[in-house]
């Protein structure tokens, strides 16, 4: 098993597993709690643009996603304060454009083909280079600050953003820093889990925590632990079974989701039935002193 380790390229895209499955999930639970959890396909559709555009520039595609996608997030926050009635069809041109804009820049890049951004689609673990894996380091680093540092103002604005604006939070910078985080994290994740996957392991992880614990803390921990486990699971099973990384580490979280489903449902049913004891033996009690 520790083999694996012998290759260089292994230890990167191990490396690169480890930073997908902490920082998709901390960025998920902020979107779930939104109900955006769609926003990361979008994203990821639009920062094939920047894969492209990396392409046909001659930069690392890991750079040019990052500022494409970054801008596309904006402009989707944007829509959604103005864009009322009509936001939905101008998010969907933005969607279809972003990922007939990376087809078309990457015909016309004479380095590029469409194999490249099949690669990028649906991860490959043998084309984590060194370059990727400072950049997606950098990127990580970025991520976890925004959704560590400033955890409580984020929850704020995703539970009740008028509540969020009487306070005093600046709601608006918040929304546009958010969506600028969950960017940067389809950008972090494309080489190991692919752009058109991501945003299952943006939800995934995070839907199945919130079968088992209770409050924000507890399922922020347990959603980083299980990205953790099945990127680093699907990453080592994709290696010896060469499949591509991306579809095997969201049908182990989807697997997980399932167990945890299973396992928490009659934990919460024996639970319901305690509380409806406790409450009838209150009831009891109260007509006997009365």
């Amino acid at each position: 098993m520790l083999e694996i380790l012998d290759y260089a390229f292994m230890q990167r895209a191990l490396l690169a597993a480890v930073l997908v499955g902490i920082t998709a999930p901390a960025v998920g639970i902020y979107l779930v709690q939104r109900r955006q959890a769609i926003m990361g396909d979008g994203i990821g559709h639009v920062a094939l643009t920047g894969v492209a555009l990396g392409f046909l520039t001659g930069t690392n595609p890991v750079w040019t996603a990052v500022v494409v996608s970054a801008l596309g997030a904006i402009l989707m926050e944007l829509i959604r304060w103005y864009g009322k009635t009509r936001g939905d069809l101008a998010l969907a041109m933005l969607f279809y454009g972003g990922m007939a804009g990376g087809v078309l820049l990457i015909n016309l890049s004479p380095t590029g083909s469409n194999a490249n951004l099949t690669t990028y689609l649906f991860g490959s673990i043998t084309t984590v280079s060194p370059e990727d894996v400072v950049a997606i380091s950098l990127l990580a680093a970025f991520v976890v600050l925004i959704t560590l540092g400033l955890r409580r103002q984020l929850f704020a604005v995703c539970q009740d953003e008028e509540f969020a604006r009487v306070t005093g939070l600046p709601v608006r910078t918040l929304n546009l820093l958010l969506a600028v985080t969950a960017a940067v994290t389809v950008t972090v994740a494309m080489r190991v889990v692919g752009l058109l996957l991501v945003s299952a392991l943006m939800v995934v992880p995070v839907a199945a925590a919130q079968q088992a614990t209770r409050g924000f803390a507890m399922t922020l921990a347990l959603a980083v632990t299980i990205g953790v486990v099945v990127t680093l699971s699907g990453t080592v099973f994709s290696f010896y079974k060469n499949v591509p990384p991306g579809a095997s580490i969201v049908v182990l979280a989807i697997g997980v989701f399932a167990v945890i489903t299973a396992l928490a449902a009659p934990l919460a049913k024996r639970r319901a039935g305690r509380v409806a004891e406790a409450e009838e033996r209150c009831t009891l009690r109260d007509d006997v002193l009365v």
